[in-house]
């Protein structure tokens, strides 16, 4: 039966894996700590920025925009774990008892996940959404609470798994390097169920990819109408964007995540954390790609910002860029476009 090690200091399990401590600050530490706590605080403010504009502008008290003010405030708590880190990283990690690094790695898993299933819960709002012709999603707002409660919960339980016993104290063998309290099976038990997200996305917005290409083939049969062909390209574009930005900003970190648990010679240490920088740009990618591209979120922005509130009086209709909204239009019903 192997011993465990409760009591031990942090310094003992880094000693014991191929990470080490810093005695001192290096230039590469400065320079990872400088970006991310610049990244850290554009995080907050664009995402703080995004909740209140949803909160303030009548036109934006439907579902959809509910989870995206949900996914603004994953995204803020992505920012606020990853300033913690900034401030207990590098030669600081030697102070930290094993609880409270459990505790700055829990924080990090959480708003991590809830931030990538919020946009997953988005993007399959969206496919319903398109999928089933509606100018509104038909989801209550019971529903849309019990779906963010269920995001957060699924979240927390995330990043306390590894503190409520699935970790290495008692299994030095099975430590990882990018972690060293953490058990590799958790590493890539984690980066898998994240890769598993990343391809459901993927298939969501293929389906819409396929459906939108047989709707513009046949309005392009029907109607001369350049505003329906421009709804649809502009949807394509934020999906685009939405996966690039994704692939771009994941991959690398989860990649690095799966080769330290299967336990690859390959030096995974040596990108650690330029990946968990470049992962939480994805936060601040977020708020650009789902709000900055609507025109009244814009506009809303800009009346936060020059603090002229309550001086516009919000319509009673809300803005979607679902492709139903301009074959309803076509039909005779005027609604107000959007590029979300």
């Amino acid at each position: 039966m192997e011993k465990c090690y409760y009591d031990e200091p942090i310094e003992f399990f880094y000693n014991h894996s191929t990470k080490t401590i810093s005695q001192e600050w290096r230039p590469r530490d400065r320079l990872v700590v400088g970006l991310g706590l610049s990244v850290s605080i554009i995080v907050l403010l664009t995402n703080g920025l995004v909740m209140a504009a949803i909160i303030m502008n009548k036109r934006f008290h439907f579902p959809i925009y509910y989870l995206l003010a949900n996914l603004a405030a994953a995204d803020l708590f992505a920012g606020l774990s990853y300033m913690f880190l900034m401030f207990h990283t590098g030669p600081w990690t030697r102070n930290l008892t094993q609880n409270m690094w459990f505790f700055r790695q829990g924080l990090l898993d959480t708003s991590l996940s809830a931030s990538v299933a919020n946009l997953l819960a988005i993007a399959v709002e969206r496919h319903k959404t398109i999928f089933t012709m509606q100018l509104h999603s038909k989801m209550t707002n019971q529903r849309v609470t019990i779906l963010i409660a269920f995001i957060w919960i699924s979240a927390i339980l995330l990043g306390l798994v590894p503190s409520m016993g699935w970790n290495c104290r008692c299994h030095l063998s099975t430590c990882s390097n990018m972690a060293p309290i953490y058990s590799r099976s958790y590493l890539i038990f984690w980066a898998v169920l994240n890769l598993l997200t990343f391809f459901i996305m993927v298939v969501v917005y293929l389906r819409i990819f396929i459906y939108v290409r047989k709707k513009t083939t046949r309005m392009s049969q029907h109607t001369t109408y350049s505003k329906q062909k421009e709804t649809v390209m502009n949807l394509m574009k934020t999906v685009t964007i939405i996966l690039g930005a994704f692939v771009i900003c994941w991959t690398p970190g989860l990649v690095v995540l799966l080769l330290d648990g299967v336990s690859c010679n390959c030096n995974v240490l040596e990108y650690e954390k330029y990946c968990l920088v470049l992962a939480e740009c994805n936060s601040l990618v977020n708020p650009i790609v789902y709000s900055y591209r609507d025109v009244e979120m814009r506009k809303t922005f800009k009346r936060i910002l020059c603090c002229q509130f309550g001086q516009k009086k919000a319509p009673k209709s809300v803005r979607f860029n679902t492709l139903e909204q301009e074959m309803i239009s076509d039909n005779g019903h005027s609604h107000p476009s959007s590029v979300l």
